[in-house]
């Protein structure tokens, strides 16, 4: 239990570290705004990405769940 406690601690520390050292370079640099168009590609991309990794995390647990790799690991395939 200690031990865990300790993990997430270092995990948030390393999460505060970094957010601190790229917000600290986000406001050094010097460049022009970017025009609206391509905040709206970013936002795209980036509901497109998520979009895509959660379906596919979706059908390994699916797959999972249903026994379809059970074929792989050499057991019985069975279905729901």
């Amino acid at each position: 239990m200690v031990m865990a406690r300790l993990g997430v601690l270092i995990l948030l520390i390393l999460l505060g570290a970094s957010i601190w050292y790229a917000l600290g370079w986000w406001t050094a640099l010097e460049t022009t705004d970017m025009p609206p168009g391509l905040y709206a590609a970013m936002i795209g991309g980036v509901v497109f990405s998520l979009l895509v990794g959660c379906g596919l995390m979706a059908l390994v647990f699916y797959s999972s769940r249903h026994g379809y790799d059970d074929e792989a690991h050499g057991g019985p395939r069975h279905r729901d």
